[in-house]
Order: structure tokens, then C-alpha cells, then sequence
């Protein structure tokens, strides 16, 4: 029995040293993969460790093996002495045998442990030294990639302004004009757009003081304005301006949608023959994107409605122009997680937000061009103001990052007092693109103008830097009045909240050391003006969609047949179903070409031909706007000819196209 107990002992450490090696290599391969990704110290310190406990491992079966082996050995030696029958010895003879070839066996096993070991200690120096040489290469090629975008980047600049190419230069602000598209002829590279706007923080210093004190010092200053402290206007419009409640609605609006499945695909093998290209013409498979159209990501700026609401009742423009302000910053607020990209619209595509009963309006995008995606979008409230845009997205892979430029001027008026204001959208960037975490930003300089009485609102939003003394995501302003004077400063974050605070006296600041001068505003305490709404409760498994973009692609009936809700493959992406739904982008995707195609076909007989050709084909009548010239901005932009609430009224849809 102590022989057969020996035995079995013996026989479980040979399986757990075989056990130990197969794990071994299971996780040097492992390892191998790891190499492949980022990877920090404390992750490179935990491998070494287990690798260490695993030698232990092994070692520790060696000296079992060695120990039971010999007890083993005894204990037949012990057998061998004693006097047994003839046929028991027979038996016992082929006990030995079998002990023998063990002992062999297991000798051998240790024997190979041994020259493992001696030759990966031989080898880990030069294991280190081609890590660390993959690690230097790696970041090498991420070093010329983005060399490369910056080359790239700056011949296309040179073309442009190549002798014999018409040229189309920028107004100024201090000519009094808007600020002009900014689009291919006015792109920025890398470091004129971000490195010297982080040197170029604030232009401003803000000092806090007493209300008393402040409106001795005000009154001393022969401004015209409203007093900030004593005015109960000012109090009751923009004090807790953020804090309205949300509407009611009579329908029941759902609170989630299916969780987004756990699909993991490479970006960098899709985008790295992309450097330089329209983000719009990449072929983009739906795992990269969120079940919405970009109609629906333009509607959604009208979460915080309540703010323009709030606006009607000023009687003051200027104050008005802070409520303005905060509503501009607020779209920004459901960036700052969503780094998925909105579906791009088809061509003639439409989505209407029909919500009077809740939210006191009604909103209509239409997709009017394709290349570049163009949407127009009209808005009118029944509290008496109405918004229209024509946003053009320009987005360039860069090596490390994509720059989304939204081009084109959005327009807000207030009915009773005709108060106009235009204004345009800032720079967004996604960062991290071949490595790291996806981060998306928000850059560059916001100008809104009231051009019923000149009051202007310069908004600055700061670019994130490690090197940076500001907090990040920070949007600062100042509001001037028509004569130019300040009146309050804004400041706050574009994905948090905003803030006010009335300017009292104002002076320059003594020059710093690299002779740069700010000015001092010396500002009663401030008010809050908005306030971001928490996400709803599993939003990060839910796209960290908001309570309203929850809402968007919910079912309705009576929508036109273009509606982004009626999108086939967007639908089935909400659901889960992605293979699927990646099947039927690509058949949208044809019959879309298709469409162009056939566009092209009738061109030729009226002769176009080259460039004519392709202008001709790319022209598309939009179903419920039409071009014209914008008096403000002398360009041509889509606005709003009005039928489609008849329509709906009607429920006369015949002259909606068949894109899906």
C-alpha cells in the first residue's frame, strides 16, 4: 500500500510539471501578443513576476519528484527482500521495469526544465533589447506618420496658393464682418491651430468684488447699462437659468435602448491608408459608428432649448447675448464621451423633432449635399424665436488625430424684439487615434454677432495640453455692448456649465515678462446661466447617449419615408445586429452610387464633360429647402421654403424620394 501511494504522488507531479510548462508557454505567447500593444512598466514588472513564481513552480515539482522517486525505489527494494510466490514475482519485476523507465523519464524532464531555463536566461538580454527596439520603431513610425500628414498638409496649402489659383481671403472682425467659411483655402495645420492657442490662454484677468462697492464704481463709469445688483429683470432672467424644469410630455418617451454589444475591431488597419482624405469618403463599417445620423446629432443641439426660451424675455440684448452664449457652449456638452462617429445621411434623407407638447417646438433636417455633407436644419418655437443653419462637416485624418470642421453659419431670431444673432461652430478633434485612449476636444475662437443692434460675444474654447496651467475643457468670453465695452465675462467648461459675471470697471494689467498686457475686469460675483443634465443611469453602455438622444431614433409614426428613423441599417445597429447591419450600409451605400450614376448619365447628353460633369452630377434639389443668398454672410446657404407640417398634415408623402 505505501508503495501504490508513493506511486500515485509521483504520477500527479509529473502531470503538474507538465501542467506548469504548457501554462509557461501559453503565457510567453501571450507576452508576445502583449508586445504588440501598449504596455507600461507596472504591466512588464507583473509579468516578470509570475514568470518568477512559475520557475518556483517548477522547482518546487523537481525536488517532489526527486523525493518521491527515491521513496518509490525503496519501497521495491524493501518488496524485492521479502519472500513472495513465484508468480507475485513476476509481477513485481515488471513494477520495477516501469519504475525504472519513470525515474528515466522524469530525469529527462528535468533535464530539458533545466536547459529551458539556462537558455531564456541566456536569451532575456537580447529579448529586452528587441522589445525595446520595437518599442523605439513604434514610436518612430507614429513620429513620421504624423511628419508626413503635417508634409502632406502643407503641399496641399501650397497648391492652393500657387501662382494663377484664385484666391479668397478671410474678412476681419475688426471690419465688422463675420468670420468667413473656413474651409479648405483657410485650413490650419497642427501648429498653428493647437500649439499657439495653448501659449494664447485668456486675454483677460478677472478679479471678484463686493456688490456695494461695485455699484459705487459702476455708477462712476457713466454706463448705460442695467445695474447687475439692483435689477430685478436681471435676477429673474438669468439667475438659475439652467435650473428649468423639463416639459412634460402626453407621449412616453422610452429611457434606453439595447446595450451596445462588445465588438472589437482594429482602427488603425482601416485608417492608415487614409492620411489626408475626407472623412466622409472612407469606407467606415457601422462598428465605428452610434445609431444616429447626423441629422439626428445636429437636432440634438436643441437639449437646452430652455435657454433661448429663457432669452425671450430680456429686455436687454446684452443680457440677452449671455443667454445666447451659454446655448451655443451647451451643444458641445454630449461631445465629450462620444467619440463614436453619426452615420452620414443619404442623400434627400430628412429628420423631423416634432415636440410642441414638451418642448414648445419644431425642428427639420434635410442631407442636401453629399460630397461634402451638407444638412440644413430649421427650427421654430412656439415662445417666439427661430433657428436655421447649413452645416458643411470638413474632417481630415491627420496621423494621430481627426480634425472635424463644421462649416457654415447658424442663425437664431427672436420675433418681438427682431434681435438677429449668427454665429459658427469651433474645431472638434479626436485624439489617440493609432494609440491610447480615443479623446475627442474642442477648439478655436467664436464670434456671435446681434446684427440688429452690433453687440458681440468673443467666446475662446482652450485646447487640452499637458504643458497647460488651465483646466481642461475650459470656454471663456466677454460680451461687449455696441460701442465695443465690455459687459460681462463669461467662463466655465463646454461639457459642464457656464457662468456670468456683470463687468464693473476695467483696466490693462502691468506687462509680464515677455511683454504680453491683459485686461483686468474687476466683475460682481457671477451667476450661473446652464448646467449640464446627468446622463441617464447605464450610459456608458448605451453610447452615453442623454436623455433626449435616447429619444431621437425612437419609432414614430407619420414621419416622412426619408426619416433617419426609417434607416434600415442604422435600425439594425441599434438592435445589435451588426453583421447585418454592416451588409445593408454597403447595399445603401450602391444604390447611392447608383443614384449619382444615373445623374451623370442624363448630364452627358446636354454635352458637360470632365469638372462640369461632376458638379452636374453632385447637383441635387433639396425637397424642402432652397438655396439663396444669405444677406448677413453674402454666401449662398439652403433655407427652409416650408410644406413638409402640410405634408404631414396630409399625410401626402408622394413626393419624398426612394432612398432606402
Amino acid at each position: 500500500m505505501k508503495g501504490s501511494g508513493c506511486w500515485e504522488t509521483a504520477s500527479v507531479c509529473s502531470f503538474c510539471s507538465s501542467g506548469c510548462l504548457n501554462k509557461l508557454k501559453k503565457d510567453d505567447s501571450g507576452d508576445d501578443e502583449d508586445t504588440a500593444s501598449p504596455a507600461d512598466k507596472s504591466e512588464l514588472h507583473q509579468t516578470l513576476t509570475n514568470l518568477s513564481l512559475k520557475l518556483d513552480d517548477l522547482s518546487t515539482c523537481n525536488d517532489l519528484i526527486a523525493k518521491h522517486g527515491a521513496a518509490l525505489q525503496r519501497s521495491l527494494n524493501e518488496l524485492d527482500s521479502l519472500k513472495i510466490p513465484p508468480e507475485s514475482g513476476e509481477k513485481l519485476k515488471a513494477v520495477n521495469e516501469r519504475a525504472t523507465l519513470f525515474r528515466i523519464t522524469s530525469n529527462a524532464m528535468i533535464n530539458a526544465c533545466r536547459d529551458f531555463l539556462e537558455l531564456a536566461e541566456t536569451h532575456s538580454r537580447k529579448w529586452q533589447r528587441a522589445l525595446q527596439y520595437e518599442q523605439e520603431q513604434r514610436v518612430h513610425l507614429e513620429e513620421t506618420i504624423e511628419q508626413l500628414a503635417k508634409q502632406h498638409n502643407s503641399l496641399e496649402r501650397a497648391f492652393r496658393i500657387a501662382p494663377g489659383r484664385p484666391s479668397n481671403p478671410s474678412k476681419s472682425f475688426s471690419e465688422g464682418s463675420l468670420l468667413t467659411t473656413k474651409g479648405e483655402d483657410s485650413e490650419e495645420d497642427e501648429d498653428t491651430e493647437y500649439f499657439d492657442a495653448m501659449e494664447d490662454s485668456t486675454s483677460f484677468i478677472t478679479v471678484i468684488t463686493e456688490p456695494k462697492e461695485d455699484r459705487k464704481a459702476e455708477s462712476g463709469t457713466g454706463s448705460g447699462s442695467v445695474d447687475w445688483a439692483s435689477s430685478d429683470n436681471v435676477n429673474e432672467v438669468l439667475d438659475g437659468a439652467s435650473l428649468i424644469p423639463k416639459g412634460s410630455s402626453k407621449v412616453k418617451r422610452r429611457v434606453r435602448i439595447p446595450n451596445k454589444p462588445n465588438y472589437s475591431l482594429n482602427l488603425w488597419s482601416i485608417m492608415k491608408n487614409c492620411i489626408g482624405r475626407e472623412l466622409s469618403r472612407i469606407p467606415m463599417p457601422v462598428n465605428f459608428n452610434e445609431p444616429l445620423s447626423m441629422l439626428q446629432r445636429l437636432t440634438e443641439d436643441l437639449e437646452y432649448h430652455h435657454l433661448l426660451d429663457k432669452a425671450v424675455h430680456c429686455t436687454n440684448s446684452v443680457e440677452q447675448m449671455c443667454l445666447v452664449a451659454a446655448f451655443s457652449v451647451s451643444s458641445y456638452s454630449t461631445t465629450v464621451h462620444r467619440i463614436a462617429k453619426p452615420f452620414n445621411p443619404m442623400l434627400g434623407e430628412t429628420f423631423e423633432l416634432d415636440r410642441l407638447d414638451d418642448m414648445g417646438l419644431r425642428s427639420l433636417c434635410e442631407q442636401v449635399s453629399h460630397h461634402p455633407p451638407a444638412a440644413a436644419h430649421y427650427v421654430f418655437s412656439k415662445h417666439g424665436w427661430s433657428l436655421w443653419q447649413e452645416i458643411t462637416i470638413s474632417s481630415k485624418f491627420r496621423g494621430k488625430y481627426i480634425s472635424i470642421m463644421p462649416l457654415g453659419a447658424i442663425h437664431l431670431e427672436f420675433q418681438a424684439s427682431g434681435n438677429h444673432y449668427v454665429w459658427r461652430k469651433s474645431t472638434s478633434t479626436v485624439h489617440n487615434i493609432i494609440v491610447g485612449k480615443l479623446w475627442i476636444d474642442q477648439s478655436g475662437d467664436i464670434e456671435i454677432v446681434n446684427h440688429k443692434t452690433n453687440d458681440r460675444c468673443q467666446m475662446k474654447f482652450l485646447p487640452y495640453s499637458y504643458f497647460s496651467k488651465e483646466a481642461a475643457r475650459k470656454v471663456s468670453g466677454v460680451v461687449s455692448d455696441s460701442q465695443g465695452k465690455a459687459q460681462y465675462v463669461l467662463s466655465g467648461s463646454w461639457d459642464e456649465q457656464i457662468e456670468c459675471a456683470k463687468i464693473v470697471q476695467s483696466s490693462p494689467s502691468s506687462p509680464s515678462s515677455d511683454g504680453k498686457q491683459k485686461t483686468v475686469y474687476q466683475t460682481l460675483p457671477a451667476k450661473l446661466l446652464w448646467k449640464k443634465y446627468p446622463l441617464p443611469e447605464n450610459a456608458e453602455n448605451m453610447y452615453y447617449f442623454s436623455e433626449l438622444a435616447l429619444t431621437l431614433n425612437e419609432h414614430e409614426e407619420g414621419v416622412a419615408p426619408t426619416d433617419s428613423r426609417l434607416r434600415p441599417d442604422q435600425r439594425l445597429m441599434e438592435k445589435g445586429r451588426w453583421d447585418e447591419a454592416n451588409a445593408e450600409k454597403q447595399r445603401l451605400e450602391e444604390k447611392q452610387r447608383l443614384s449619382r450614376r444615373r445623374r451623370m448619365e442624363a448630364c452627358a447628353p446636354s454635352g458637360c464633360s470632365g469638372e462640369e460633369a461632376e458638379k452636374e452630377a453632385e447637383a441635387h434639389m433639396p425637397l424642402w429647402f432652397e438655396k439663396r443668398l444669405d444677406p448677413l454672410t453674402r454666401e449662398m446657404a439652403c433655407i427652409y421654403k416650408g410644406g413638409y407640417w402640410e405634408a404631414k398634415e396630409r399625410k401626402d408623402w408622394h413626393m419624398c424620394p426612394n432612398i432606402f
